[in-house]
């Protein structure tokens, strides 16, 4: 049966670069966030979001996420509401994406908030990423191209990574290349892939 590697760690840790090295080593991987976006463009979720947060987070029918992201980065309840409607559809989404995948000894499942939203308890193995703050927060802004607050604000809505290390098997330092590599080696010769 195909084992499933939890991969997760906060906003800006550098999940992506550590999924892009599994790829690397032929490991099929799943991104929440990626699928999550493509099933926020459905239109029975679109309605579910439009009914729950109103017609102003939508310019011409088309989702506006910044709009939602401001307004469920500052409120824990509509984050609450955004991911009882968001999970359930991601859930689903893995699930099928696994039975494809069947042939694989293992898959990497990476989602930033793994265990916020229990998908921790579906992982035979889960891998937690940490980066310096500083370095998230810088790494965001230019991805994103928001604020310092914005950012701070995404990073408070998430488990910290005292809480994420206490619940995982490995942790990734996401210092510098090199050491990451040397890292993500030494886990792959422990699970045997």
């Amino acid at each position: 049966m195909t084992k499933i590697i939890g991969l997760t760690g906060g906003i800006g840790s550098g999940k992506t670069t550590i999924a892009n090295h599994f790829i690397k080593a032929n490991i099929p991987v799943y991104i929440a966030d990626d699928e999550a976006r493509k099933l926020m463009q459905s239109s029975e979720i679109r309605e579910v979001i439009k009914k729950t947060f109103g017609d102003s987070i939508f310019d011409d029918a088309i989702l506006n996420r910044e709009k939602l992201s401001q307004i469920v980065f500052s409120d824990p309840e509509k984050l609450k509401l955004l991911n009882l409607i968001i999970h359930p559809a991601v859930t689903k989404n893995f699930q099928d994406w696994v039975l494809n995948h069947k042939k694989a000894p293992f898959v990497i499942y990476e989602a930033a908030i793994l265990f916020e939203s229990g998908s921790y308890k579906n992982c035979d193995v889960i891998i937690t990423v940490t980066a310096p703050i500083e370095s998230r927060i810088q790494r965001v802004i230019q991805r994103d191209n928001t604020t310092r607050e914005q950012v701070l604000k995404r990073i408070h809505a998430q488990w910290n990574d005292d809480k994420r290390i206490a619940k995982s098997d490995f942790v990734i330092e996401n210092l510098d290349p090199i050491t990451t590599k040397t890292q993500i080696d030494k886990i792959l010769k422990i699970l045997n892939i």
